[in-house]
């Protein structure tokens, strides 16, 4: 098994700062991707920024010049650095990793999100 745990949400005043981390433990070979993910109220779940094994990110174009994506691979973990943050970022933010396990399957695992509120 393979759990993907966030930390690090919460309330904050519009223009604020958060940092999100995620922690992957469990039957791991490695990992490929990992990423964040954000779901608003009453709206679908949508695209924050992904990382490489390499390091090479891809953010959405509305946050990519205030979030910022990074991994510590011996640590399997992903942490996300928001600046800037405005009320429409509220949501839950969710991590997720493909995950190599010991069989040398990929899957995909999804963290169980983690709320961040801005205030106006």
């Amino acid at each position: 098994q393979v759990q993907l745990v966030e930390s690090g949400g919460g309330l904050v005043q519009a223009g604020g700062s958060l940092r999100l981390s995620c922690a992957a433990s469990g039957s791991i070979r490695s990992i490929n991707a990992m990423g964040w993910y954000r779901q608003a109220p009453g709206k679908q779940r949508e695209l924050v920024a992904t990382v490489t094994s390499s390091g090479f990110t891809n953010y959405a174009d509305s946050m990519k010049d205030r979030f910022t994506i990074s991994r510590d691979s011996a640590k399997n973990t992903v942490h996300l650095q928001m600046i800037s943050l405005k009320p429409e970022d509220t949501g839950v933010y969710y991590c997720n990793a493909a995950v190599v396990r010991p069989d040398y399957i990929t899957r995909l695992y999804w963290g169980q999100g983690t709320q961040v509120t801005v205030s106006s």
